[in-house]
């Protein structure tokens, strides 16, 4: 191995995933096991949600140099990358190894398969957009933060798991519902939205393509915004994302509003709620986490 050696690995996971996560858990351990028998392997089974995000903070604020596995989807994945970066260890060091429905930013980003990268020692670092809430500690995610339908179809999309025509008036039908929220800007100027994307990966949901040029590790995010309009023009949005995809989109390192009502935002599909006058900035966190894979 390289001299970026983990000094010890820790796999979290949910025992009581519908899916698969357990199994692969299991299946991951025995082999790390096996491969590298000098290096300790944990498994860290969650009780809880959110539970991830304080194992991962715990088992990285041990300090040293621990790899912390997340053995789920992107929402899992969050947890565990949030709470090694709220430990301060800067060491430490992350993976995925998908389980569940959406596994985007495992598909998007991975250079060769995992096993393989922690036997190298082979690691990278990458940006994360870092959400700051009004007063409240800085929150991070390693793919997209968004508002409004975006985050919304592209769930829908990943279940319906084809993306057809049929789908996506299926989830726009669904959605309907859904009112445009506005937000004050900096300068003092109002926007209404249906959705607000901020993303650090190009591709959502297997099939829509967000931006022709995004990547985890460039300095900046997209900007992907759709300004309120009549629900046929969402539904062309939806379209052209499921198909050829959105095509260039603005960047940015800072962006800033202040809410004007409750405003639902999603975090790889984890929820929070904005409440009504809170100041909100997303910045990028350039190179700010290691990672393997």
């Amino acid at each position: 191995m390289s001299d970026a050696a983990f000094d010890r690995i820790v796999l979290i996971f949910n025992p009581n995933s519908t899916g698969d996560a357990p199994r692969l858990a299991e299946e991951l351990r025995a082999e790390l096991a096996e491969r590298l028998p000098d290096v300790p392997v944990r498994m860290s089974p969650t009780e809880h949600a959110g539970h991830a995000r304080e194992l991962a903070q715990d088992a990285a604020g041990e300090g040293g140099r621990p790899l912390i596995i997340s053995v789920s989807g992107d929402g899992g994945y969050n947890e565990v990358v949030d709470g090694v970066m709220r430990s301060g260890n800067d060491k430490a060091v992350c993976a995925v190894k998908a389980a569940g429905n959406a596994n985007d930013h495992r598909r998007v980003t991975a250079e060769r398969p995992l096993v393989e990268a922690i036997m190298a020692g082979e690691t990278r670092r990458i940006d994360l957009l870092r959400l700051t809430i009004g007063d409240e500690p800085a929150r991070y995610a390693h793919s997209y933060i968004g508002m409004g339908l975006t985050p919304v179809v592209a769930t829908d999309l990943e279940k319906g798991g084809k993306g057809s025509f049929r789908e996506i008036i299926s989830v726009v039908r669904t959605f309907a519902r859904f009112r445009p929220f506005t937000i004050e800007l900096e300068d003092g100027s109002r926007s209404s939205f249906d959705s607000l994307l901020f993303a650090n990966i190009a591709e959502m949901a297997k099939y829509a393509t967000l931006s022709d040029d995004g990547a985890p590790d460039d300095g900046r995010f997209e900007v992907i915004t759709l300004p309120h309009t009549a629900k046929w023009r969402i539904l062309g949005v939806a379209i052209k994302a499921a198909t050829r995809g959105l095509g260039p989109q603005p960047t940015a390192e800072h962006y800033a509003f202040t809410t004007l009502k409750p405003t639902p935002a999603q975090l790889d599909g984890e929820l929070v709620t904005l409440e009504a006058g809170t100041p909100v900035r997303v910045d990028i966190a350039t190179r700010a986490l290691e990672t393997v894979g």
